[in-house]
Order: C-alpha cells, then sequence, then structure tokens
C-alpha cells in the first residue's frame, strides 16, 4: 500500500454522471446524482453546470449536508480573450456561480475558457489560435477576474486548460501561465484534457507546481485518442466515442501524478471528472464506486 496522501482530497462532479448542461433530457436527475455520488464514496462535490443543482443556498446546503457531502468549486465559462466589451455579461455570470459557491463554503472557482469549436454541434466559432492581441486581453482579464472574485466573494479562480479552446497544449498552457501573475491566477490541472491536447502532467506540476491550484482526475483512452487527433475529430464527439475512460484503463497514470501534487506539500482538491456525455443512466454509479476504490489503492 503506497503512503496516505494526505494533502489531496479526493471528490467527484456532475460530469461523472454524464451532466454537462444545467437541463438536458438525457441527464440523470440531480437528486440521484447526490444520491449515488455520496453512495460510491465521495464527500466532495463541485457545483457542475449553474442551474443543474439547487441554486438556493439553503435548500442546497440541506440537500449536501443530509448526504454528508461539501462542495469544493463552482466553475464557469469565459471569452475574456474578446476583450473589454464581454466583461459586464462575464461577470454577471461569474457573480452568480461566484455567489452560491461563496455560501456554499468552498473557496475555488474554475475558469474555462470559451470553445473555438462547438462540443455539441462541431461547428467552428473562430480561430484555434489567438492573435497576440487577444493573448493580452486574455491573460489581462484572467487577472482581472482573479483580482474581482477574491475581493468580492474571497474565491481563488483556478484556470482549467480544457480540448478545443484556446488554453489547451503544453505549449499554450505554459504562455499562459508565464503571462499572468501567480499572486491572482493558478490553474486547475485537468489530467485527461491535458494529455488529450498532448501535455505531460507529472511535467508540469514539476515544472510549475507553485501554480497548481486545483485539480481534475482523469484519463484518455489512447487508441480512441489516436484516432481522434488523426482525423481532427471535435471534442463533444470524442467523448462520445469513449476518449475519456474509467482509470486505470488510460493515460496518464494516476498514480505519479498525485505521488508528484503530494509533493508540493499543499492541500489540493482532486475531483473526478470523467466525461461521458451522454451515458446511460445505470453506467455512473458503478464506474464511480470503482474508481474511488482505485484513488484509495494509490493512497488518496
Amino acid at each position: 500500500m503506497p503512503a496516505p496522501l494526505d494533502r489531496i482530497r479526493v471528490g467527484s462532479a456532475p460530469d461523472s454522471w454524464g451532466v454537462w448542461f444545467p437541463d438536458d433530457p438525457v441527464q440523470v436527475p440531480w437528486d440521484r446524482f447526490l444520491d449515488e455520488v455520496s453512495e460510491a464514496g465521495y464527500d466532495w462535490i463541485e457545483l457542475g453546470p449553474y442551474g443543474y443543482l439547487p441554486t438556493d443556498p439553503a435548500r442546497l446546503t440541506d440537500e449536501i449536508t443530509r448526504r454528508g457531502l461539501k462542495v469544493s468549486a463552482g466553475t464557469i465559462f469565459t471569452g475574456l480573450h474578446r476583450g473589454p466589451d464581454v466583461w459586464d455579461s462575464t461577470w454577471e455570470h461569474v457573480s452568480e456561480v461566484a455567489s452560491l459557491t461563496q455560501a456554499m463554503g468552498a473557496k475555488h472557482l474554475v475558469v474555462i475558457p470559451s470553445f473555438w469549436r462547438d462540443d455539441k454541434t462541431a461547428e467552428i466559432l473562430e480561430p484555434s489560435e489567438l492573435t497576440g492581441e487577444q493573448w493580452g486581453h486574455l491573460t489581462k482579464g484572467m487577472e482581472r477576474l482573479g483580482h474581482e472574485v477574491r475581493e468580492r466573494f474571497g474565491l481563488d479562480i483556478v484556470v482549467h486548460p480544457h480540448a478545443d479552446t484556446h488554453i489547451d497544449t503544453e505549449a499554450h498552457v505554459e504562455r499562459f501561465l508565464d503571462s499572468t501573475d501567480a499572486d491572482l491566477v493558478n490553474l486547475c490541472l485537468d489530467t485527461g484534457h491535458y494529455a488529450y491536447c498532448g501535455g505531460d502532467s507529472v511535467k508540469l506540476i514539476e515544472t510549475y507546481g507553485e501554480r497548481i491550484g486545483y485539480l481534475h482526475l482523469k484519463q484518455v483512452d489512447p487508441e480512441i485518442l489516436a484516432d481522434v487527433v488523426k482525423n481532427g475529430v471535435p471534442f463533444g464527439p470524442a467523448v462520445a466515442r469513449g476518449v475519456m475512460c474509467e482509470p486505470p484503463a488510460g493515460v496518464p497514470e494516476l498514480g505519479p501524478v498525485l505521488q508528484a501534487a503530494q509533493k508540493l506539500d499543499v492541500d489540493l482538491f482532486a475531483i473526478v471528472e470523467q466525461d461521458m456525455y451522454p451515458c446511460e443512466p445505470d453506467k455512473p454509479l458503478p464506474i464511480a464506486a470503482r474508481t474511488r476504490r482505485f484513488l484509495r489503492s494509490c493512497g488518496a
């Protein structure tokens, strides 16, 4: 049995139950998600898409408390590379999510950049590479967001590199980190998305350890990924093919990732996120329970 990873707090998220949208007929109801995530052995959850779980703080507190759960973070989507004109609409969305996140006692806001390719229709929405001016908007906008979220809500933002967004590959992630203030902006390292985009999670943790503020645990199936890359398959259809797989069947190996994170000697959330949209309603619970047992075998 490996040494206990006592700085790592494991949780799961609606994503691991096939939930990508606030309301979608193919998704499991929110109360079933809460019942099953607790049954699978997790103590921590994320809010998921705003509006999926109840947004009234008193009601949500009651629902999660009676299941022995706590909230680690909320999630927002942003398009800050588009410049100052999008700030007001961005802040309106951020304020809703951050207010509920704060009310639930969480300390993190996971920030996902907007997609350049639609994850449902695969429509190309804008170029996949940013101009220098857009990089400036993105980095300065994230720093402003980090400052405002901390001042207004007492939360830290952690930016999530994500497939089919402008912060995806090792080069883009490093450029983003090198261009932003560590006091205002840190990273939510999603091991699956980073591997999907060709990155090495252990190397990133060892190189930019002080910037790792949060983890999402996920694996990719290398064979499916190779076909996805070869044929330029968009992220949504790739997920439907099963590119994100149950550990320990895929890459990266999660044991070494967790050990590298433990060596940072800071408390970190490690939230399981196995993209499975869409999926059969009875599929997530057994996978979630097996994944929790696997992570315990890694010491987490």
